[in-house]
């Protein structure tokens, strides 16, 4: 039975003691970061090797490729992606121009992953900016406008799904009003219901009908003050799955960020208890992994619905696109130099 963990590798290729957990312990997912990242033909030989450790070809290999500062496929062998920002930019300017680029950005990233064997892209991210927002989130955002957000977002999860790669939009219920960053210390957001409602909540809510959601590691005092969203069972059914409409297989954040306190085996149960399909660990470490394993159960009832449903969106690429032509079309778009 699968295991509802998504699991991270420490190098380029996977060592006996990681395929001898992904083979005992079933794993949902794999996640690539950098660190795992050289070269196509090692990339596709490492989410084949993965796939037959746990015996289930259609496994689900993740990464975060928004492009700008988070781009884990890097030059020279992959084209470098403008970052988020860019659209909402343009958008201002020519809102046709920048849904046009969101989709042609996604579509061509999307042919970028299939290529190496990945088949889920945690983008877009939904975030929507403010003021001080911390630089963590910044230009990863399209925009301070919640319905820009959300119609970039939109044209972005298209153009992914026609790649035949799946979106995972993220952080919800939103992660612009943080001003520390989450990989070193928990944010606080003093914000009440109804203004995270008015703003923050809206790109999600229009776009409730993702199958892929990842959750932000944020305390938001209008709704929960004693735990973050990812552990809070209100965050997670009060206001995810009731007020955003959100019914999709949905992902912790990477639990091996320092926002979250406890052993690894407490931060994975309180995950599940508040309502998580799915717990993400990224590291690689094989403590952390072994702990997260015997932590977490097997997907089952509402959880495995949601994780099988969001697969069966998967699709072959659309026929007819012409990688080099929509390059040119991308940067005529976008104006954009150094790709």
């Amino acid at each position: 039975m699968t295991k509802a963990f998504v699991s991270g590798c420490t190098g380029l290729t996977l060592t006996e003691d990681e395929v001898a957990l992904f083979r005992d312990e079933n794993p949902w997912g794999l996640i690539l970061f950098a660190r795992n990242i050289e070269a196509p033909d090692q990339v596709l030989a490492l989410t084949r090797a993965f796939r037959q450790a746990v015996g289930r070809p259609d496994a689900p290999v993740l990464v975060d490729q928004e492009g700008g500062r988070v781009q884990r496929l890097k030059p020279p062998n992959w084209p470098k992606y403008p970052t988020p920002q860019l659209y909402g930019d343009l958008f201002a300017h020519a809102p046709d121009k920048a849904l046009r680029a969101a989709w042609l950005g996604a579509r061509l990233i999307a042919a970028d992953l299939c290529e190496v064997g990945i088949t889920i892209d945690c983008l877009p991210c939904l975030d929507v900016r403010f003021p001080d927002t911390v630089d963590a989130i910044g230009d990863r955002s399209f925009s301070s406008e919640p319905e820009v957000v959300a119609k970039l977002g939109q044209a972005m999860i298209e153009g992914a799904i026609a790649g035949g790669v799946l979106p995972v939009i993220k952080h919800i219920p939103g992660h612009g009003r943080a001003v520390v960053d989450s990989h070193y210390v928990l944010p606080r957001v003093k914000a009440d219901l109804s203004s995270l409602k008015s703003v923050d909540f809206r790109p999600f809510k229009e776009l409730s009908y993702v199958s892929l959601g990842m959750t932000a590691h944020i305390v938001y005092e209008g709704i929960d003050p004693d735990s973050a969203g990812t552990q809070s069972a209100k965050v997670v059914q009060d206001v995810i799955r009731s007020e955003i409409g959100f019914d999709g297989c949905l992902m912790s954040d990477d639990i091996s960020m320092k926002a979250l306190g406890g052993s690894f085996d407490e931060r994975s149960r309180k995950i599940i208890e508040a309502g998580c399909d799915i717990v993400l660990h990224c590291n690689g470490d094989m403590d952390e992994m072994r702990a997260v394993a015997s932590a977490v159960p097997e997907l089952a009832g509402d959880a495995k619905r949601r994780c099988e449903r969001a697969l069966t969106g998967l699709k072959v690429p659309e026929s007819g696109f012409q990688k080099d032509e929509a390059w040119e079309e991308f940067r005529a778009l976008t104006d954009w130099r150094g790709v």
